[in-house]
């Protein structure tokens, strides 16, 4: 009996040996297959010849608008502040006087005025520049010169604006100097009258991006007011002229006249009414004498 029990355990070791060493050896091939396809590949990609590099102008990469605009702190946007203002004052000569000495405390300056005068209203016109920190002073300064009708105030926000304007600028003069460098390098004619014209048409770009920023820079440093403000004048009706004795006989006469000669008007008008009673009153005549004829 102890042989067969032996015989039996000697069996079933074996076997279990013989599976992990199956089991072992299947991960080593895996690897060893894994290691041949990498270096196939590596050496595939070391056989592989350069790739050539053309010249592509640089290309500028701008933030969507919301994201910049949220990443902005508040103190840091570019903001265009405007107000419309119109009032009404007693003196306009004494609110001019009163308007230099106010845009000189607060560091102001007009860029434009104008000044027109009609039968019932004098009235000044003037565009005022101002930096944005005295902005609200100067709105509260200009309520103390008269009565004011309407008052409009706007504020744009030009952040985002600005920047693309800013980001287009620099990606311009790169790629005028990417021009540039290659019309140093060309050796032919054709390619250097090439060059020169598409760095004629960037310069171009870059004067009207230039002016473009120029122009928000101005508007952001010095805000806006456009005043009108105006004095109603009166107007005198003229005393009656004192007539002579002899002025009036005048103006009777030419009166009198006046009438005789409307009235002679008057019957040459109505002459075909003045023939029927002509015909009428000579009808009515010859009817009596014939009937005084008649015996009775």
């Amino acid at each position: 009996m102890r042989i067969p029990i032996l015989l039996w355990l000697s069996l079933t070791v074996g076997l279990l040996s013989c599976g992990n060493s199956q089991r072992m050896e299947a991960p080593m091939a895996e690897v060893a297959s894994d290691a041949e396809v990498s270096g196939e590949m590596s050496a595939e990609e070391e056989a592989a010849p350069a790739a050539t590099i053309k010249f592509t102008p640089p290309v500028v990469n701008a933030a969507p608008a919301d994201e910049s605009n949220s990443a902005i702190p508040a103190a840091n946007r570019k903001l265009v502040y405007q107000a419309t203002v119109r009032m009404k004052v007693a003196d306009l000569a004494r609110a001019n006087q009163r308007m230099d000495s106010l845009t000189r405390a607060l560091g102001a300056f007009v860029e434009g005025a104008s000044e027109e005068r009609e039968d019932t209203e004098w009235r000044h016109e003037m565009k005022i520049r101002v930096a944005p920190a005295r902005f609200p002073a100067l709105l509260s300064g200009l309520g103390r010169l008269g009565i004011v009708e309407s008052k409009q105030l706007s504020t744009d926000d030009v952040t985002t604006q600005h920047a693309d304007v800013t980001a287009r600028l620099a990606s311009k003069r790169a790629l005028e100097q990417r021009y540039l460098e290659l019309l140093k390098k060309a050796n032919k004619v054709s390619d250097m009258l090439e060059i020169e014209e598409k760095v004629g048409e960037i310069r171009e770009e870059i004067e009207s991006t230039q002016s473009r920023l120029r122009t928000l820079n101005d508007e952001v440093s010095y805000s806006t007011i456009t005043l009108t403000y105006y004095q109603e004048l009166s107007q005198r009706r003229p005393d009656a002229p004192m007539l002579s004795f002899g002025s009036r006989l005048l103006e009777s006469f030419y009166s009198g006249w006046e009438v005789l000669t409307n009235l002679m008007l008057g019957l040459v008008a109505a002459w075909p009414l003045l023939l029927l009673l002509t015909a009428g009153i000579l009808a009515l005549q010859t009817w009596r004498r014939r009937r005084a004829r008649q015996p009775k």
